[in-house]
């Protein structure tokens, strides 16, 4: 018998069998893992003489290098995102509370609803660079007050 229709029909077989075991579904006794890093976002943020500071919580294990929560906020009218500083993060597997403050341009923000986004990030060795690695990320509607 030749040998290339063997290895034909052998191919095919093998990618007929990989499409019906990526199709089957997961055992039901498969329960998803709990997260173990997370990041949170309190549901007001403050404003005051061209600041908006912004807070929450963490969770985040050991990592290579140095682990930062960074955040932006936006209005829901609009697409333009402004980043409201960073801190430093401690990734002991406990919860921890964070808080951001950055300045925005002068209008751009006022009191009222905003949408904000924190992000868990380590920048990690790699090479001569560093190498951002998201460990988590977390939205949240909120809203902005005077003071």
């Amino acid at each position: 018998m030749p040998v290339r229709p063997v290895l034909g029909a052998a191919a095919g077989s093998a990618l007929l069998l990989l499409g019906f075991t990526a199709a089957a579904p997961a055992p039901a006794s498969a329960a998803p893992a709990a997260p173990s890093e997370s990041v949170t976002v309190d549901q007001e943020g403050r404003m005051a003489d061209g600041s908006v500071t912004l807070s929450g919580t963490y969770r985040c294990l050991g990592g290579d290098g140095p682990v930062f929560v960074s955040s932006s906020v936006h209005r829901p009218s609009s697409d333009t995102h402004y980043s409201v500083g960073g801190t430093h993060a401690v990734c002991d597997g406990e919860e921890h509370r964070w808080e951001n403050t950055g300045t925005v341009p002068a209008g751009a923000l006022e009191a009222g609803r905003a949408h904000v986004e924190a992000t868990l990030m380590e920048l990690r060795p790699g090479g001569i660079l560093l190498v951002p690695v998201v460990h988590a990320v977390g939205h949240r509607d909120i809203t902005l007050v005077e003071g």
